[in-house]
């Protein structure tokens, strides 16, 4: 619960010693005493009633005095008005006039706008309520607006609408109609008025708040439809929300939506009235009930002796100040601010919310700053040892403030937790002194390589001192001189320091994967001239892929020369090469026969018919020593001694398949003959012949050279599989010589069609010989090519009697088309 306490001065007295656990939901107004002159006041007096203005206040006391504070509570000016208590104070909306009714007088209420010389009324009560107003002679005039229901004990006037309630309940005056639009009843007849008097506020112009006992109602004044007037009033009133409370209202006011209710606990077994403190809660009304938001017990001076009746609440609409009034105390309640909010939550060790709540709000704040509480955040997060976190945030408080920076780092080294902070330093534009970045490394060298190296690698090196720090390396490998961690990280401080030599020997040396993106990216071919070797044992491929790929730095020749002495490499290279092209490395082809021929021999056949270079002698020579018959087959056919290998492949593959294949490619009869011959004995072979041969040699020279009595493996499916393909070949010709014959008739009847057709002939036609109009004619000569001609330019017919042709066409050899089409006139 809220205590007044917490906005008092260090002179203003202690309200009470009693203290209550704080509850972890956070109060929704803060509160401090009205001080200064108030105080004063106070201990000689007691306050009865208060009214609030913008630019001051007004307090009426009982022994009848009225005082005008400022809103410090200071006081400016002081009238002794009665010998009795003072129960209502109303002021015009200027401020300038005021309304004080005494004891004798129970309430009074100015027009709002009583200033001005046409609204010069107010109202009071007592037995009756009574309107003042100044007649056109400057003179008061008094009516009667309404009497006989026992005494009124509160009025409220606002714009046109006067409320005021009695012993029987809250009736609502429209000035402006002069009529009395409403009568809400008393709930709760059993309570003594006087005892529990009724609250009445205006929200708006239209919408009032009751408050009676331990009953509430909201009221809405509205316009009456032009159907429904007649005899009524022009408007009438809609209670929008009524519900019963468990106390009983000392006071309201409304805050936005929601109401501010200062109320009484009612007498029961666990509260008794007399020792009971008064409550502020903020509530939220509903049709039929309400929903409670928060709720303050308030300790004011005394509050043992006070009862219902003597509590206020007024409130100041346009800064949302409630005056919570007591006889011996005042209390203002305010909306708490994103100050008190993060207050609130720093007073909760809520940090993290705080600096979220401050980062949101840093232009409405004004007692916090985001960096001081982001600082009090990492130190309690430091204090509960969570380093990471507490890192972390740094990066996000500390911002570009590099002084705090350092001394962050200062603070964590002394904890010994410099790795934790390590990931979140500074490392663009802005960036701390080096020797901070260097002696987080140097305490990374002593215990962590991985960690070290991460951040080498992550880390720009215009951070640190790199040749201070590659002389730490070179210090620790000293006493570990194989490990891989550091040795990398030696290259890449090499690397950054332009020093590429010397990190490519660490990369060759550790095998490492970057060493070819190092080469690339530096153009460091000069220096690996002497290295292949080395790159090619670490990756064969990538080594002759990146070798290729820069020929024109490093020479096929050089290349070659290096590999000398490593021939199963030196193939890999001249391979690679011959794929690329067939012509660039033409030199070395007689060398990378006995290559191939030693490591790699599947590729040595496609390389002996790619390579246009290669010495046939000397492959031939090669294949023989290995016995590798394909290859001579091929280089002895290449080279015309077709028969020859012919033989080696009957006599030393005995692939009856391959030798028919190998005829076929040579399509010469004499090879046919051969491998008639020497398969002719051998019936594997025949059966291999006769499933074969049929589209390139007659089959019947085979049959008939077969010998009596020779059994043949599969004869009867080789016969039949001859006669099938004879029938086949039978019909494809049969069909070939029906497709010719029909696109051949079918093109006559085409041409014949086009010859037949009409051809048009006027004035704008010339004659081909001539070139004088072809009409008016004695004859004309059209031909089928559609040249014109007349009769008398052409020549006399030819070696055929009666048949002329095109002399055009003709000289241009012209077909068909040049026969005649004779007209005539």
């Amino acid at each position: 619960m809220a205590e007044v306490e917490k906005g008092r001065k260090p002179s203003e007295e202690s309200t009470d010693d009693s203290e209550e656990e704080d509850s972890e939901e956070e109060p929704k107004l803060k509160y401090e005493r009205l001080a200064n002159g108030v105080t004063e006041i106070l201990q000689k007096d007691a306050a009865s009633c208060m009214t609030v203005h913008d630019k001051f206040l007004a307090l009426g006391t009982h022994f009848g005095k009225v005082f005008l504070l400022d809103i410090q509570g200071n006081l400016t000016q002081k009238f002794e008005i009665s010998p009795v208590k003072i129960n209502q104070i109303s002021l015009d909306e200027s401020g300038e006039h005021m309304g004080i009714c005494s004891e004798d007088g129970k309430v009074v209420a100015l027009h709002p706008r009583f200033s001005s010389s046409n609204y010069k009324q107010f109202v009071t009560g007592g037995n009756k309520l009574l309107l003042y107003e100044k007649n056109w002679l400057n003179r008061w005039k008094t009516s009667t607006l309404h009497e006989g229901e026992g005494t009124i004990t509160n009025v409220q006037w606002r714009a046109n609408l006067i409320a005021w309630a009695n012993n029987m309940g809250v009736k609502i005056y429209d000035i402006s109609t002069k009529q009395r639009i409403t009568n809400v009843l008393r709930d709760n007849v059993s309570l003594r008025p006087d005892m529990y008097p009724c609250s009445l506020c205006w929200k708006d112009n239209s919408t009032l708040i009751i408050g009676w006992g331990s009953s509430i109602k909201i009221c809405v004044v509205k316009e009456r439809g032009h159907t429904e007037l007649r005899d009524l009033p022009s408007r009438y009133v809609e209670i929008v929300s009524a519900f019963e409370t468990e106390f009983f209202i000392s006071g309201l006011a409304p805050l936005a939506d929601q109401l501010v209710t200062l109320y009484f606990v009612k007498e029961n077994s666990d509260h008794m009235v007399m020792f009971a403190r008064p409550c502020l809660d903020i509530i939220q009304p509903l049709p039929e009930g309400y929903e409670e938001i928060s709720s303050d017990a308030l300790t004011v001076r005394n509050f043992q002796e006070n009862e219902c009746r003597d509590y206020r609440l007024e409130h100041s609409e346009g800064e949302s100040l409630y005056y919570i009034i007591s006889p011996k105390d005042i209390v203002v309640a305010k909306e708490r601010d994103q100050d008190d909010h993060i207050d609130w939550l720093l007073d909760k060790k809520k940090y993290e919310e705080a600096l979220m709540a401050a980062e949101i709000s840093f232009k409405n704040i004004k007692r916090h700053e985001v960096q001081k509480i982001g600082m009090a955040y990492i130190n309690h997060l430091v204090e509960k040892g969570d380093y990471d976190t507490a890192s972390r945030k740094c990066q996000k408080v500390l911002g570009k403030n590099m002084e705090l920076w350092e001394n962050e780092v200062y603070r964590f080294k002394t904890i010994g937790q410099l790795k934790a902070i390590s990931q979140y330093l500074p490392r663009g534009d802005l960036r701390l002194r080096p020797a901070i970045y260097e002696m987080i490394l140097h305490e990374f060298l002593k215990s962590d390589y991985e960690g070290f190296a991460t951040l080498i690698r992550e880390w720009p090196g215009e951070l640190y001192n790199n040749m201070t720090i590659v002389q730490a390396v070179t210090d620790h490998l000293k006493k570990d001189p194989m490990n891989s961690t550091l040795l990398t990280t030696l290259a890449e401080l090499y690397t950054y320091d332009q020093r590429y030599d010397r990190a490519l020997e660490i990369y060759l040396r550790l095998r490492h994967k970057d060493v070819y993106q190092l080469i690339h990216k530096h153009d460091l071919f000069s220096s690996i001239e002497d290295k292949i070797v080395l790159l090619m044992d670490f990756d064969k491929e990538k080594a002759v892929d990146m070798l290729l790929d820069n020929e024109d730095k490093i020479l096929i020749d050089r290349v070659v020369e290096e590999l000398r002495d490593r021939p199963e490499l030196l193939h890999i290279y001249l391979h690679k090469l011959f794929k690329r092209d067939h012509h660039k490395g033409q030199r070395y082809h007689e060398r990378q026969i006995g290559l191939y021929a030693e490591y790699d021999r599947p590729n040595l056949l496609p390389f002996l018919r790619d390579s246009i270079h290669c010495p046939l002698e000397k492959a031939l020579e090669i294949c023989q020593e290995r016995n590798f018959v394909e290859e001579t087959v091929f280089l002895l056919s290449r080279m015309g001694n077709c028969r020859r290998a012919l033989q080696m492949i009957m006599e030393e593959l005995e692939d009856v398949d391959k030798a028919i294949e190998f005829a076929k490619e040579q399509d010469d009869a004499e090879l046919w003959e051969d491998l008639i011959s020497y398969s002719i004995d051998k019936p594997p072979f025949i059966t291999g012949l006769l499933n074969n041969i049929g589209t390139h040699v007659d089959p019947i020279l085979l049959i008939h050279r077969i010998k009596e009595g020779m059994e043949i493996p599969n004869l009867r499916d080789s016969l039949v599989k001859i006669l099938q393909d004879y029938n086949l070949q039978i019909l494809l010709r049969e069909g070939c010589k029906k497709i010719l014959v029909a696109d051949s008739l079918s093109l006559l009847q085409k041409m014949h069609r086009t010859q037949m057709r009409g051809v048009r002939v006027d004035e704008e036609n010339i004659c081909e010989s001539c070139h004088a109009s072809i009409l008016p004619s004695g004859g004309v000569v059209v031909f089928y090519c559609r040249h014109m001609f007349h009769k008398e330019c052409l020549p006399s017919p030819g070696t055929i009697p009666g048949v002329q042709f095109c002399n055009i066409c003709s000289a241009k050899r012209r077909g068909p088309g040049s026969g005649i089409l004779e007209m005539k006139k």
